[in-house]
């Protein structure tokens, strides 16, 4: 494989000091606004949150990033340091519950349509099989039989940068549906399948619409 003059000619950073001759420390506010507990309005956050990213990491240091969905309200504040999270139908590859059984450090951001502001969480977790609030995870009249509960040890907010640097919420920033791979041409590419892409598309299509819960 041939070397691209771009990443052979890259100057790595080594070390937090060199790190901080570019990037200079935050100020006090900001390097200390981490909380251990949910605070009253960052609760109102994750309750109107239909949607969260699921970071964790494996025995061997691999690190997995799972989106998660459900109707606004679906994931549970138990308490001020304890969030359960319903585990839905997926891929049954069970990447993140794997890697939690082998390594309970979990890290979560909250996303709300339409707010650029997202809101971290990060903590230990356990899988759970049953517990008094898993009627409460009820959707479309589906009970789940697993869920992640999070006791939080780390609690902050992120600023809206990302989001306005990326016009994300602004539909006029929007791709031409078109111009994007469809997810079955996605599937050929990767797995070099002589299976039409037609084919795939339907098939996650259906699958889409019927195994939600």
């Amino acid at each position: 494989m041939s070397v691209d003059q771009n990443t052979s000619r890259m100057t790595p950073v080594t070390s937090e000091e060199e790190l901080r001759e570019i990037v200079k420390p935050p100020p006090k506010a900001i390097a200390e606004k981490a909380i251990d507990h949910i605070d009253p309005q960052s609760r109102l956050f994750i309750e109107a949150s239909p949607f969260l990213l699921l970071a964790t990491v494996d025995d061997k240091g691999n690190v997995d990033v799972s989106p998660r969905g459900d109707p606004p309200g679906s994931v549970l504040v138990l308490d001020d340091r304890t969030l359960a999270i319903a585990d839905r139908r997926g891929n049954r590859r069970l990447d993140s519950m794997r890697n939690i059984l082998r390594r309970p450090k979990v890290a979560t951001l909250f996303v709300v349509p339409g707010v650029s502001e997202t809101l971290r969480v990060n903590g230990h977790a356990v899988i759970v099989r049953d517990a008094p609030f898993f009627e409460r995870m009820t959707v479309q009249g589906s009970t789940p039989q697993l869920a992640i509960v999070l006791t939080v040890e780390e609690l902050f907010l992120h600023c809206a940068k990302a989001f306005l640097r990326s016009s994300l919420w602004n539909p006029q920033s929007w791709p031409d549906r078109a111009t994007i791979p469809s997810a079955g041409r996605l599937v050929k590419s990767q797995t070099g399948s002589r299976i039409p892409e037609s084919v795939f598309n339907a098939g996650l299509n259906l699958d889409a619409r019927r195994n939600q819960y």
